[in-house]
């Protein structure tokens, strides 16, 4: 069944940026939940960070808060099953989406890439996030990966509820009771967006409906730049009728290096159409944030062929003059620590890079065609 959800008024949303800040915020939530907590992660790997996890999760079910966590069955490969146990053993119910299996072929590539924690069904968290020591306490070249993630509150909570619930029943059969009404907690008008692989592409469709409608600006910053060809003619499109047309993207720092070279078979007819791409430089930009005009549209989906082929996607959009401003001076930040590419310099590059760029393009449109 198509789940699609409508606009909600009355919701307070705080965005917040990397690690160190959206971390300590999810656990203090855990440690005030007094019903129920409902979690749903994509990577998620044993570490320092899992540890802080486990525990306020085992504390919580000692408080008698029913815990559920949904994990996916690549992303969560090193999840180990010391800690699985754990979980299983405070009273945590763990359920791994679509488990790997070699009888699967093709259906092994269906992954769940949401990041959605739930407390009490009346805040929730969501962006990009993973469980896993990247994010803030590792200290590997290119860490900790630059992330955001935001805290909501208001009736949008319901839907984000509604879609857990539905995967829920999805993995185990069990039907999970509806989620009750919130009431109204700030101004931010809000929409959850998703994407069910093939079947379900709202997220994409809205962001090429606001491209498509945009008067001053469309700001994008997404991890893996390989996006469909619906949405780098819009791009070009907005760009040639004068509206600023930015692409943030992963610079040297990559954990899928094999898609940083394939990328660039797109940067050319985006820069010659007046598109300014910039490549991040510190740290691995993991985020998924888009900006056009006052809209915002921030969550877990890449926008790349992969995410809208595969994947269970979910993003919300905000329409809330402060975490516009909010989000224009995060990304007006980023791209300081950003090297911009230019149609020049791009064209000038070496023989050798453009024979590298054009084996992982023919490599990654082979991958787009299984089936």
């Amino acid at each position: 069944m198509r789940q699609r959800f409508q606009w909600r008024g009355g919701n307070r949303v705080e965005l917040m940026v990397d690690g160190e800040a959206f971390f300590p915020a999810m656990l203090a939530a855990i440690e005030q939940a007094h019903s129920s907590l409902q979690l749903e992660f994509y990577l998620v790997i044993s570490g320092k960070i899992m540890d802080r996890f486990i525990r306020a999760l085992t504390d919580a079910c000692r408080r008698g808060v029913q815990v559920r966590l949904i994990i996916d069955g690549f992303g969560g490969r090193h999840l180990s099953r010391a800690d699985r146990q754990r979980l299983e053993t405070a009273g945590v119910r763990l359920v791994v989406y679509n488990p790997l299996q070699l009888n699967k072929l093709t259906r092994n590539f269906a992954r769940d890439h949401r990041k959605l924690m739930l407390v009490d069904e009346r805040l929730a968290f969501i962006g990009g996030t993973g469980l896993a020591d990247e994010y803030w306490l590792s200290e590997r070249a290119g860490c900790p990966w630059h992330e955001v993630m935001c805290a909501v509150e208001g009736p949008v909570v319901a839907d984000l509820a509604r879609l857990y619930n539905r995967l829920w029943f999805r993995c185990t059969g069990q039907q999970l009771p509806p989620p009750s009404a919130q009431p109204e907690r700030g101004r931010a008008l809000m929409r959850v967006t998703t994407v069910q692989g093939l079947y379900q592409q709202d997220i994409k469709v809205a962001f090429l409906n606001h491209v498509n409608a945009a008067s001053e600006r469309v700001w994008l910053a997404t991890a893996y730049f390989m996006p469909s060809f619906s949405i780098r003619s819009a791009l070009r499109r907005a760009a040639r009728r004068g509206v600023d047309v930015r692409m943030l993207v992963a610079g040297p720092y990559t954990d899928q290096f094999w898609v940083y070279h394939a990328s660039k078979r797109y940067y050319r007819r985006l820069l010659n159409a007046g598109v300014r791409i910039f490549e991040y430089q510190p740290r691995f930009l993991h985020a998924k944030v888009g900006l056009v005009d006052e809209w915002v549209s921030l969550g877990s989906c890449n926008l790349d062929h992969w995410n809208l082929r595969w994947n269970l996607e979910a993003n919300v959009e905000v329409v809330e003059l402060d975490l516009t401003r909010q989000v224009e001076q995060l990304m007006l930040a980023d791209l300081e620590q950003c090297a911009e590419i230019t149609a020049a310099e791009w064209s000038k590059r070496p023989w050798h890079r453009k024979l590298k760029e054009l084996v992982w393009a023919l490599i990654s449109q082979l991958v787009l065609k299984i089936k």
